[in-house]
């Protein structure tokens, strides 16, 4: 698991789904969950909370000049590349901390990762957690 540490810095509820926009460093990074103020007392702005989302979960890009849905996104340098036979563990050194990437060992190849590189580490809204 990937374990940051984020600022809440808004809240936007509809039901019992809020939208919750965070301050990680100099990023911004938003997350839906099924959870609103009134349900968790850890969801008010200001608070910092811990930010959880998986290694499976990342997705590796090597640029931004393409127009993409995921609004999470965060530049870094390859620190580490692990190949096995089917998967390939990324550790990604970015502004935030060190992320965890697990990708296929083939789209590892297809990419031409190599340590030292720059690359896009990004995570979709629906696959983050928080925590108090």
């Amino acid at each position: 698991m990937n374990i940051l540490e984020g600022k809440i810095t808004d809240i936007k509820t509809h039901g019992s789904v809020s939208l919750v926009t965070l301050l990680m460093g100099s990023v911004y990074f938003n997350t839906i969950i099924i959870e609103t103020s009134d349900s968790a007392s850890y969801l008010r702005k200001e608070h910092v909370v811990k930010v959880i989302f998986k290694e499976t979960e990342v997705i590796i890009g090597k640029n931004q000049n393409y127009p993409i849905s995921v609004q999470n996104k965060i530049s870094g340098a390859l620190l580490d590349i692990e190949n096995g036979i089917l998967i390939s563990k990324l550790t990604i050194d970015t502004a935030i901390g060190k992320i965890i990437a697990i990708i296929t060992t083939d789209a590892a190849k297809d990419l031409q990762l190599h340590v030292g590189q720059h690359v896009i580490a990004m995570i979709k809204t629906t696959e983050i957690m928080l925590s108090p």
